[in-house]
């Protein structure tokens, strides 16, 4: 019923762990043009991989045109799924299929400035029905193909498909999905999250997505 796909590039530290959480589970790893051994870590734990230009939507995009599951759950390579996903996720499928699920978002930090930015995202996918990528997405092939696909943009991809779900075809799951704080402690909180609201920002006001990648990387 289910493929989990993961775009990757150069993810050979945070893919095993982000693999032996999923377990013995269908999964497609999409790499963008790695360098390192991702896809051969991706090959030992049983993924299948396949390899598209860089860009996680259009990775994403060639993913879920690879698998024939009526279901696909979209995760980046450094976030971890809780242990009883596959309940949640059954549970969603049988009790929501009109829906979109994604998890709680959570940072693999014992920093408080992580459990402050908890709070930010949980406030923003209840009021603003804008969850991220890092929080993985359940969504079937259905719903998907009835909100236009999963557009082939480099950046922003999880926003835009956001938007088009709408928070009538979105809904939290009861699971948690941490994701790493690499980049926070590498950035710094705040400028790591300031940086990401002025992408959020810019793309709103229509700012060319190019653009913004270039900023954000």
């Amino acid at each position: 019923m289910l493929t989990v796909v993961i775009p990757t590039l150069n993810a050979l530290q945070a893919l095993p762990a982000t693999l032996a959480a999923i377990g013995r589970h269908p999964v497609v790893v999409v790499d963008g043009g790695s360098d390192d051994s991702t896809v051969v870590v991706a090959h030992a734990a049983g993924a299948r991989a396949i390899t598209a230009p860089r860009g996680r939507g259009g990775q994403l995009a060639a993913g879920i045109s690879a698998v024939e599951t009526p279901w696909v759950l979209l995760l980046h390579a450094d976030t971890r799924l809780a242990s009883g996903w596959r309940d949640v996720v059954a549970e969603h499928m049988r009790q929501s299929p009109d829906r979109a699920g994604y998890f709680r978002f959570a940072v693999d930090s014992a920093d408080p400035r992580a459990r402050r930015l908890e709070r930010w995202v949980a406030w923003r996918c209840r009021v603003l029905a804008l969850p991220y990528g890092d929080q993985g997405l359940l969504i079937s092939r259905a719903l998907l193909d009835e909100v236009g696909g999963m557009r082939p943009l480099p950046l922003m991809e999880d926003v835009d498909l956001a938007r088009r779900l709408g928070h009538r075809r979105l809904t939290a799951l009861e699971c948690s999905a941490t994701t790493s704080a690499a980049r926070w402690e590498r950035d710094g909180w705040l400028p790591r999250s300031a940086k990401n609201l002025l992408c959020l920002a810019m793309y709103r006001a229509g700012v060319p997505i190019s653009f913004i990648h270039r900023l954000y990387v």
